[in-house]
């Protein structure tokens, strides 16, 4: 579970690096902070939850945004493709564990597009977007995306 939220929150670490947002990044899990490896922080609970933080953006519009949103998604279905095709050509052996994997990336996938809105008022990655595109997203806070001010100096999730 962790190494597929991991490549989620590449995912919107991604789009966010392509449109020039600053001070990236990636916190695997919730609780106490572990350790500290480059531009990721690896939590107590790293098999629950985490989030991709950044400071601004150098292209800031609704399609930019919309794919911020979007990006674990893609990056999820990228890599559930991926594994799935190099099983299906036997490149890989066929085993429990990337089987886990696909199913795994799948429920990231589908929950984070399914737009809705979380008990602490933050939208899904799907509710996000839908609401991006339509210019109707106030703050740019989502379950798993955090856009500290510019002004925040520890910001955390």
């Amino acid at each position: 579970m962790p190494i597929v939220t991991l490549i989620h929150l590449s995912g919107h670490a991604f789009f966010v690096t392509i449109f020039g947002g600053a001070e990236k990044k990636i916190v695997i899990g919730c609780g106490n902070k572990l350790f500290s490896l480059w531009n990721m922080e690896i939590r107590k609970y790293y098999f629950w939850n985490g989030a991709c933080e950044f400071k601004g953006l150098k292209h800031d519009n609704r399609v930019t945004n919309m794919l911020i949103y979007l990006g674990g998604a893609i990056f999820n279905l990228v890599s559930m493709l991926a594994i799935y095709s190099l099983v299906f050509q036997k490149i890989l052996e066929s085993s429990v564990i990337w089987y886990q994997f696909i199913y795994f990336s799948f429920y990231i996938m589908f929950f984070s597009l399914f737009p809705m809105y979380f008990p602490d008022g933050s939208p899904s990655d799907g509710k996000a977007a839908h609401l991006a595109l339509r210019n109707k997203l106030e703050d740019r806070v989502t379950d798993d995306i955090l856009v500290k001010k510019m002004d925040d100096e520890d910001s955390c999730k």
